[in-house]
């Protein structure tokens, strides 16, 4: 049930928060979506994340019981975005603004993250990232998968604290730095994004047609004459058929998996592959 409270009974600004409690919500920000459910989505696990902070401004028991309440609205976000919205919401109840404000602001905030996170890290960092550790794993490196989440991990986490302090320092102006460059930052990190699976593709594409001629002394070998018209052009051809799958008839990734699972199957035991 929504808060009826509008405006906190004590209107006085409280003191600035702290780096230790603001790191220590950067840490609890690890549990957002520890208590994900299909009503509120993240909202138990962003109450969790800025308690810490609302206990220390909210001195006024009612005042912070109705903050924890109003945070415990429907709530999604990106889950490595999200301390940029915890850092303008406790900008915000630091100051007392009203609580209409702040749901508003809360709102506005969370939805363009989510492109945005999307772009950065499932489209680019992960792409980047485990096309180069892969090859190494491939390899017989145990140094592949360490290397990946140490990377990952390193990225992602000082795009958690950097943003939980420049956000609270920033306030409410943090908004407008996001969504003025929003939708031409997403583009552009998509896009690199496509680039990077593209160069991934063609650098570690392996797959190659067993299939052979005979011609005499001369044989004809498929995948020379493939070679010759286009370099990886069988891993070019599986991809973009995933991609037609993908985006004309609806497949999800784990269609896709099974479909490459299949393909590869059938095509070793017949040796086209």
């Amino acid at each position: 049930m929504a808060s009826n409270a509008t405006t906190y009974k004590d209107l006085t600004p409280a003191q600035p928060l702290d780096k230790k409690t603001l790191n220590k919500m950067v840490w609890r920000s690890l549990n957002l979506q520890a208590s994900f459910n299909y009503e509120r989505m993240q909202a138990g696990g962003w109450l969790y994340c800025i308690l810490p902070g609302l206990e220390k401004i909210h001195t006024n028991k009612e005042d912070l019981a109705a903050s924890m309440e109003h945070n415990l609205e429907f709530f999604n976000t990106h889950p490595f975005l999200v301390t940029f919205v915890m850092g303008i919401v406790l900008s915000l109840e630091q100051q007392k603004t009203d609580i209409g404000t702040i749901r508003a602001v809360r709102v506005a905030a969370m939805g363009p993250l989510g492109g945005i996170g999307d772009s950065i890290f499932w489209l680019t960092l992960v792409p980047i990232t485990a096309g180069i550790t892969a090859n190494m794993a491939i390899g017989g490196s145990i140094a592949g998968p360490i290397l990946f989440l140490l990377i990952f991990n390193a990225v992602q986490f000082a795009v958690r604290f950097w943003l939980m302090h420049w956000s609270y320092n920033l306030g409410s102006k943090a908004i407008e730095v996001l969504t003025a460059n929003a939708k031409e930052f997403t583009r552009a990190a998509s896009m690199l994004g496509v680039f990077i699976v593209g160069a991934l593709t063609a650098n570690y594409g392996s797959t190659t047609v067993n299939l052979t001629i005979e011609n005499g002394e001369s044989p004809i070998v498929i995948q020379s004459i493939l070679d010759n018209i286009m370099p990886k052009l069988i891993p070019l051809a599986l991809t973009l058929l995933l991609f037609f799958l993908m985006k004309k008839k609806k497949w999800t990734p784990v269609m896709g998996i099974v479909l490459l699972l299949v393909i590869g199957l059938v095509g070793a035991l017949i040796g086209i592959f």
